[in-house]
This record gives C-alpha cells, sequence and structure tokens, in this order.
C-alpha cells in the first residue's frame, strides 16, 4: 500500500466517522412515490441556484414526507435528474434538527436521490449493494 493510499483511507475514515457521528441519528432513507415535484431555477448574472422539493408518499406508513434539495453554482447551472408524479424513488438524507424545533425538522433535505422507474441517481452508486441490503430489510421484516 503506498502513501497515497494510506493518507486517503485514513482521511476518508476520519471524515466519514466525524459525518455519522454529527448526523448518525438523523439518517434516513425513504422509499416511495413522488406525489408532487416542484423545482425552481434562479440565475443572478454568474450565480445559479437550483431548488427541488418533493412530496413522497411512502411504502410504509399512512403520512407524507417532504424533502428538499438545494445547489448553488457559480457560471454553470446545477444539474438535477429528471422526476415525475408516480415515479418510484427512494431518497438517502437527514431530518431536521428535532432539537432546535422549527417548522423543517419533520422535512429530509436530500442527500442522493435513486428514481428507480428511469433507472437514474443524483450521485452514482452501485445498485447491487442497494438490491442486497433491500432483500436482508425484506427478510427482517418476514420474522
Amino acid at each position: 500500500m503506498g502513501l497515497k493510499e494510506k493518507l486517503s483511507n485514513k482521511f476518508g475514515n476520519y471524515f466519514q466517522n466525524a459525518y455519522i457521528e454529527k448526523y448518525g441519528d438523523r439518517i434516513t432513507s425513504i422509499s416511495g412515490t413522488v406525489l408532487s415535484v416542484k423545482l425552481i431555477e434562479k440565475s443572478y448574472i454568474i450565480f445559479n441556484r437550483l431548488m427541488v422539493e418533493l412530496v413522497i408518499k411512502p411504502e410504509v406508513g399512512t403520512k407524507i414526507v417532504k424533502c428538499w434539495y438545494k445547489k448553488n453554482r457559480w457560471f454553470k447551472k446545477p444539474e438535477f435528474i429528471p422526476v415525475k408524479q408516480g415515479n418510484k424513488v427512494i431518497v438517502m438524507g437527514v431530518t431536521g434538527d428535532k432539537e432546535s424545533k422549527k417548522e423543517n425538522s419533520q422535512e429530509v433535505q436530500i442527500m442522493n436521490l435513486l428514481n428507480l422507474t428511469t433507472k437514474k441517481d443524483l450521485i452514482p452508486i452501485d445498485h447491487s449493494q442497494l438490491k442486497k441490503s433491500r432483500q436482508q430489510a425484506s427478510n427482517m421484516m418476514r420474522r
């Protein structure tokens, strides 16, 4: 193992552990059907902003979940995958802070979005791992 690999592994684990310590109890994933999509693009001369709000009906439960995604970028327009009403999606994100008791404590900030209907992801991941975890989850539910 070279010096570069050791450093990347050491710092990679450091940042992963720090993130999990900070947001570990708030990390969540939601799978369900999209009820509503609102996409807002704004551009100010050289600054571009993208805001997306999704309303999702989870496969399990009766509540609906509001999810949001914001991206700011200089010069280029930020990208987002196509999502339409009725698409099956999996949202990975962070819930709002319940201690602060703000309005967004029930909302989910999107970190990654998988559109299962069109088979596209916001941030590319390995789908074989996703299938294994879904199989394990369904086996646990049967017990």
